[in-house]
């Protein structure tokens, strides 16, 4: 009944690939590291409205999500170093990936992360929560 092909809406993910380490401007390694994930994928799935007390005891009463998607076991991958578009359809160039302005910024950054993934028997049920994140 949760996957019912009726229920199932379009959001767009992208896999985790890659870190790669950020340098200053004299071309010394800052500590910190640029995270790169895939092009975004086409995917239709079940997406809940908003968070419920139903589906809060699902992953625990200490961790915090917005919405929950659920799929059958014919899912893709993601897992917590995923990211969404859920509310937002990215904007992607000829090559699929994604669009970029003049001054190098993407401009529909992704606007879910994946909180927790829950795996059972018939489905699979992700915890995801929104994020402001800039180009």
């Amino acid at each position: 009944m949760k996957c019912m092909g009726r229920n199932r809406v379009k959001f767009f993910y992208a896999l985790y690939e890659n870190r790669v380490p950020i340098t200053d401007e004299y071309g010394n390694v800052t500590g910190e590291y640029e995270v790169l994930h895939g092009n975004p994928i086409e995917f239709f799935a079940n997406v809940s409205a908003a968070q419920g007390e139903a589906t809060t005891r699902m992953f625990g009463d200490n961790e915090s999500y917005d919405k929950v998607i659920v799929m059958d076991n014919e899912s893709p991958s993601l897992d917590i170093y995923s990211v969404l578009w859920v509310d937002t359809v990215p904007l992607l160039d000829n090559t699929g990936a994604l669009a970029l302005d003049e001054s190098g910024k993407v401009i529909t950054p992704y606007d879910y992360i994946v909180k927790k993934v829950a795996k059972s028997l018939n489905s699979v049920s992700i915890a995801i929560s929104k994020v402001a994140v800039s180009g």
